[in-house]
């Protein structure tokens, strides 16, 4: 019998870059658009395809923006154990700082479907933070 811990079947790794856009903000609009870059990586035994996304999105002044769809940047990918995949999307928010995160829905390849979660990441401006 197979001990549950070792190695887990079902994880999957998500990191997260993101970048301010000053071209594409209007701080006087209290609009700031943020990139971000995110690798999906299939650490597990299982193939497993993404098939749905939800992010929560908060700004400085608490206002939440929660997030679904189907899939990233149009597509599922299916990943095979050790595969990444990575993607670039972005949002706005409407202070100078915020926060992201969330999770994505899989589907392994034995039909059991998990969540892999997002850790919160931060949105800022460059010259917010030092």
């Amino acid at each position: 019998m197979q001990h549950m811990s070792s190695p887990p079947d079902y994880d999957i790794t998500v990191t997260a870059e993101s970048l301010y856009l000053p071209e594409q903000s209007d701080e006087s609009a209290d609009r700031y658009v943020f990139a971000y870059r995110i690798r999906i990586t299939n650490t597990g035994a299982v193939a497993a395809r993404l098939i749905s996304r939800h992010w929560i999105i908060t700004d400085a002044h608490q206002q939440v923006q929660e997030v679904r769809g189907d899939g990233v940047v149009g597509e599922q990918p299916h990943l095979q154990p050790g595969e990444s995949f990575e993607y670039t999307s972005g949002t706005s928010i409407a202070t100078p700082v915020g926060t992201m995160r969330g999770s994505y829905r899989m589907r392994a390849d034995d039909g059991r479907e998990f969540d892999a979660p997002i850790a919160e990441f931060t949105l800022s401006i460059p010259r917010t933070l030092h």
